[in-house]
């Protein structure tokens, strides 16, 4: 009885083992865990993805298919929705490897990440306009973008950063004429100006400029300098003509370019 008793647990065990053995297979090696990794991350499991990249970079830290988890880990993270650690894991691996070969695709998907995550889905419901609210995420996303122009121009992904800047530029800009406006409704003129200097100095030749010298134009007229308010109208004839340049309602907001092209 003793020796069946035995057998059994002893057949038991064995099970339990060959079972842990199986369920563990992909992770026998760190180039086996990656491919399945790989291949869960091309089904759209990214979920089962991120748990083989997590389980991979815990259990073999040192590989080289640890260090290329680390990157797919980025859009992994991305098209989960868990844009934080995303960005974590981005800011961890340009940390970690700053000569890596692709470490300009770690800052241009950090860029991406910045760029799309400045609308929260209240304000996408609502229609909100994002040159309305602090652009911190939009400041965030130019400085990713812009690295990988300067530092790596020659990457696949430079061209389309560049591109990216250039509406970030113009949102930028928008915003602070749209803080302009708000001082000038509660007739602080001086303030106002300071918006508007500022625009036309860090962002000439975007679309809201136009705005932000008419609104020098007025805000100086508010404040009696007929002068500066008669300079100001010269330059705005001299650079803007009713023709060439769209209204206010016709400017192209940035993310709605971005939104047809994705």
């Amino acid at each position: 009885m003793a020796m069946v008793v035995t057998t059994v647990a002893l057949s038991l065990a064995s099970g339990c083992s060959l079972f842990h053995h199986k369920k563990d297979d992909f992770m026998a090696s760190p180039e086996v865990a990656y491919e399945r990794a790989n291949t869960l991350m091309k089904e759209g499991s990214y979920q089962g993805a991120i748990k083989t990249y997590e389980a991979l970079t815990a259990r073999y830290p040192f590989s080289e298919p640890a260090r290329q988890s680390r990157l797919d880990l980025i859009y992994a993270y991305y098209r989960q929705g868990e844009k934080e650690s995303a960005i974590d894991a981005a800011d961890s691996f340009i940390r970690e490897n700053p000569t890596h070969a692709r470490i300009d695709y770690a800052y241009y998907m950090k860029g991406l990440i910045y760029f799309e995550r400045s609308r929260n889905f209240l304000e996408r419901w609502f229609d909100v306009d994002l040159a309305k609210r602090p652009p911190q995420d939009a400041r965030k996303s130019f400085d990713a973008f812009a690295r990988v122009v300067s530092q790596y121009p020659h990457s696949e992904y430079a061209p389309e950063s560049r591109q990216r800047m250039i509406h970030i530029r113009n949102r930028l800009a928008e915003y602070e004429v749209n803080v302009g406006r708000y001082y000038v409704k509660r007739g602080a003129y001086v303030a106002a100006l300071a918006r508007a200097r500022y625009e036309i100095e860090n962002y000439d030749g975007a679309p809201a400029t136009r705005a932000a010298l008419m609104m020098t134009v007025e805000c100086y007229q508010k404040l009696g300098m007929n002068d500066l308010a008669e300079d100001a109208t010269k330059v705005l004839a001299g650079n803007f003509t009713h023709d060439a340049v769209a209204t206010q309602s016709q400017v192209h907001r940035w993310w709605h370019f971005w939104s047809k092209s994705n």
